[in-house]
């Protein structure tokens, strides 16, 4: 038997497991401390048609020295040695190649002690007196590593995906908001001023023309300056709407209140709302995204709820920020709920994971819904 030292191997990748080592075949790495028991095993693997190259190891410190260095495909192991025992190996080899097959090749282990084995990790288990069976169970042993090595990296995979898509989304919130602030300051200062502009100068008009001289263009003049005046009230909402100035200027909380009551004189829906939490002027993007949240909330109320009332709560509960907005309306349902083409929800809970929060929903047929958004508290200033 082999049992020289081997060439420093770099060890296998923790997530998924060892890949196997086509070029030479299995690396098999055996815990046995009889060699006739060991030219057994190797003859019946080779009659099952495996290719491989076995280590074979007596003590501790062989056996986690080749699991550090040979990076084994497979681990055979008696369960009986006189300095070292298989319940041992096993703790080892789940600890140094934790996915690595591992099969117990014995000649002593009653069923107890085997469904034991397995409960703790092992693959399988061999008898001695059995040994034809070893060849299939090495197979079945790899065959079932592979699936779970394919399955890992399928994981790994749509993990990564998963984390891209998401650091895209916090990255297109990002933008949005940027550019949806741009757009404000853009419509407020710039169509602001301009419109405001032309309003002095139709007064001056206005001012030069008599009812009795030109009563036409006298009228005219106070329409167009009605309209010019209603057109500066939408681009001063539109502005708000894409920005609310009060968001930068009084904070959060204010915030809340002013889109609260922008909410009941748009809906005539009465919004009763209680603050116990101090405004800890927490950072831009931390009540942006919290602002947005409590914006669709109310949306949402307003889409599908068919309410009359709605009481919005916000105060501090065991480390966290949490707003709770409970209306009387419809319920929603949990078809609603978990429900594809909840773009909506899905959305709030994307935006409250950007925060380190969460978005939980509970609806009562005919009693309504609470939305109810949890935050870990930052620091002032923190995001």
């Amino acid at each position: 038997m082999n049992t020289a030292r081997q060439p420093s191997q770099p060890p296998p990748d923790p997530s998924t497991g060892p890949e196997p080592h086509p070029a030479e075949g299995l690396r098999i790495l055996l815990l046995e401390d009889n060699a006739p028991h060991a030219e057994l095993v190797e003859h019946y693997l080779r009659e099952s048609g495996l290719k491989f190259r076995l280590v074979r190891v007596e003590t501790r410190e062989g056996f986690v020295e080749q699991l550090e260095q040979f990076a084994p495909d497979m681990i055979l192991s008696d369960y009986a040695l006189p300095a070292f025992d298989g319940s041992t190996a096993l703790t080892l080899a789940k600890e140094y190649a934790p996915h690595t097959p591992f099969i117990f090749v014995t000649g002593t282990m009653g069923e107890e002690v085997a469904i034991e084995t397995l409960k703790n990790g092992a693959t399988d288990y061999v008898l001695k007196t059995r040994l034809a069976r070893l060849g299939p169970a090495v197979h079945r042993a790899l065959r079932e590593s592979a699936e779970r090595r394919e399955r890992q990296h399928a994981e790994d995979k749509l993990r990564r995906s998963l984390e891209q898509l998401r650091a895209l989304t916090t990255y297109l919130q990002y933008v949005r908001e940027e550019e949806r602030t741009r757009i404000a300051r853009e419509v407020h200062d710039e169509l602001g001023q301009a419109l405001t502009g032309l309003k002095l100068d139709m007064s001056w008009l206005s001012s030069r023309l008599t009812q009795a001289a030109a009563p036409a263009l006298a009228d005219k003049a106070r329409t167009m300056t009605a309209h010019i005046d209603a057109t500066i009230q939408t681009v001063r909402r539109i502005a708000t709407e894409l920005r609310p100035g009060i968001l930068d200027s009084l904070g959060l909380l204010a915030a809340i209140e002013w889109q609260a009551n922008e909410f009941q004189n748009r809906t005539g829906i009465p919004c009763q709302v209680r603050i116990t939490v101090r405004d800890g002027r927490w950072s831009h993007d931390f009540t942006t995204v919290f602002f947005r949240i409590f914006q669709e909330t109310l949306t949402n109320i307003i889409r599908h709820a068919q309410a009359t009332r709605v009481e919005v709560r916000l105060g501090e509960q065991a480390g966290h920020l949490v707003l709770t907005v409970k209306d009387n309306g419809r319920g929603i349902t949990e078809a609603e709920i978990a429900g594809a083409r909840s773009l909506g929800l899905l959305g709030m809970r994307e935006r409250a994971k950007l925060i380190r929060g969460e978005v939980t929903l509970a609806g009562t047929r005919g009693q309504g819904t609470t939305v109810t958004l949890r935050v870990p508290l930052p620091a002032p200033g923190a995001s």
